[in-house]
């Protein structure tokens, strides 16, 4: 596969892992609004985005949506583990039409019992899945859904964002109400909040573009530790 590894999620796994991965991979095409899988079903399979993108949600029992994870091409799903066949806790549905390359759980244990390294990258690649879920936690809840916003702004740049002059534009389109689900907010918190950031002339907000004219108050305002762009992602 021509795929840089360094593309996606997947820079842990070495590129012998990376080739016997997809040696094994079946290649499926699925259209925008599509899903992957949906909460409650097997979890017998691992995902690879070779094109488009997918969401990870959750619904609450009022129906509300959480957005947890944004993966695009380049990146790995695996929730859970990929020895241990459980059910799925979420919904992948998908954003963009994609070309996943589907794995089957059964095959990927044969490849890591064969070939011990193998068993070593998916050490380091879980281990890199928990900092991004532990940051994403500690964004939403210690410092407030104005922090929350800035925290996903910051991440949206590290996943989508192209630098143009001094900006960062964002090239992934994204609603108001798909912003709220992403911090668990509703859309009438999130539209003021926007047009807060537009008057204090630190982003602009024009049909679902967001252009990011002074990052350092997002990182100020989120208290950014600073992680890397391989922490600090959707």
């Amino acid at each position: 596969m021509d795929l840089d590894l360094r593309q996606g999620n997947t820079g842990s796994l070495s590129e012998d892992t990376f080739r016997r991965l997809s040696n094994i991979m079946k290649d499926h095409f699925f259209p925008k609004k599509s899903y992957l899988f949906w909460e409650g079903d097997t979890s017998d399979k691992l995902f690879f985005v070779k094109s488009g993108s997918v969401k990870i949600t959750k619904s609450t029992h009022e129906g509300k949506e959480f957005t947890l994870y944004v993966f695009q091409a380049g990146d790995l799903i695996c929730h859970g583990s990929p020895l241990v066949q459980t059910k799925h806790s979420y919904t992948a549905e998908i954003m963009e039409s994609a070309t996943i390359g589907i794995m089957d759980q059964q095959d990927v244990q044969e490849l890591i019992y064969q070939h011990p390294t193998i068993s070593h990258d998916f050490i380091k690649w879980l281990g890199t899945q928990h900092l991004i879920t532990q940051s994403k936690l500690r964004d939403l809840l210690f410092f407030g859904k104005h922090a929350a916003l800035c925290s996903t702004i910051l991440r949206l740049c590290n996943s989508y964002g192209e630098k143009v002059g001094d900006h960062i534009v964002i090239r992934q389109k994204l609603t108001h109400l798909e912003l709220s689900n992403m911090i668990s907010a509703t859309r009438e918190s999130v539209n003021r909040m926007i047009i807060e950031l537009r008057a204090q002339d630190v982003l602009e907000y024009k049909d679902g573009i967001i252009k990011v004219k002074d990052l350092s108050y997002f990182e100020d305002s989120c208290h950014c530790e600073t992680c890397s762009s391989e922490i600090c992602r959707m």
